[in-house]
């Protein structure tokens, strides 16, 4: 399940290329000085907290609403994983306006975990010190669909065609079409809304989501046609986890214990899938488990 960096990615990104997207790297630069400053003005900085128990404290920042991406510790805390390894582990959700890489960068969070690697990639180019230790999803779930009666299974399908995608997804698209020798100017992009209806509708020819997503993939039906971002050229991790370098430097031990424990918990889920989603729905209520039960396969897929 898990890798120890990241680094290799840059390939896809480098150049420039990841300034060029739905991320503005000097808008990134600007606020990259502010969460440096209010860091090192912190008299916590990057600490990792021993309670009376003996126990080390982590706070893990998500860059996303709980969900199945997080099934692995789930299983790992309920298990007692976490514990035998001397942690006490917090999550935190994140969501829209939740800035993961700053809470981490200052410290309100030991660990983080961002649901795609180039705004890593980025924070890294723009001076704040954070590192890629571990990756959730050894391919990336990200997906182009569209539908069997004007199917684009190819990057070439794409010439002509208009794009549907997340203003923050952009930058994949850019890589996609300079990975495969295609101007951008060949391809119509238009904004996602919050659901697929662009495709059905015929206002888009493609729309973009994770192929983890089961519920919302629903509404395309059967014809539905999958080209996915890692088979076009562009072989990104998903879900990776991130720490500073001065985390890494003096708390190797409970970095490498969370990652073990965390890894546990994942190999419990892909060994008993409907028990972890049962731990899942028991810590987020709010999630149903049979549309958790419909997802469950393809998120240990790509586990």
């Amino acid at each position: 399940m898990f890798i120890n960096t990241c680094q290799n990615e840059g390939d896809y990104m480098s150049q420039g290329k990841i300034s060029s997207g739905g991320i503005d790297r000097r808008g990134f630069l600007k606020s990259s000085a502010a969460v440096l400053y209010g860091a090192a003005a912190s008299s916590t900085f990057l600490s990792v907290e021993v309670l009376a128990s003996g126990e080390s404290q982590i706070n893990m920042q998500l860059g996303w609403l709980a969900s199945n991406g997080l099934i692995g510790e789930v299983v790992a805390k309920s298990k007692g994983y976490y514990a035998k390894e001397g942690i006490k582990l917090n999550v935190t959700p994140g969501g829209p306006g939740v800035d993961g890489v700053a809470s981490v960068a200052a410290g309100a969070a030991q660990i983080g975990q961002l649901s795609s690697s180039p705004s890593l990639m980025l924070a890294r180019s723009a001076g704040i010190p954070v590192k890629c230790i571990a990756a959730g999803y050894q391919q990336h779930p990200f997906t182009y669909f569209s539908l069997a009666k004007n199917p684009i299974r190819t990057p070439k399908d794409m010439i002509g065609k208009t794009i549907a995608t997340q203003p923050t997804a952009k930058i994949l698209l850019k890589a996609l079409l300079a990975k495969n020798g295609i101007a951008q100017s060949d391809v119509k992009v238009v904004n996602m809304g919050g659901d697929m209806n662009q495709l059905l509708t015929g206002q888009a020819q493609a729309v973009t989501g994770w192929l983890t997503n089961a519920g919302a993939l629903k509404i395309l039906g059967p014809d539905r046609v999958d080209m996915k971002l890692w088979d076009t050229g562009i072989q990104l991790y998903a879900n990776p986890y991130y720490v500073t370098d001065e985390t890494l430097d003096k708390n190797f031990d409970v970095v490498v214990g969370f990652i073990r424990a965390s890894a546990k918990g994942w190999g419990y889920a892909k060994q008993n899938p409907e028990k972890a989603v049962d731990m899942l729905i028991a810590a987020y209520p709010r999630l149903k488990k049979s549309s958790e039960m419909e997802a469950i396969g393809g998120v240990l897929d790509f586990s």
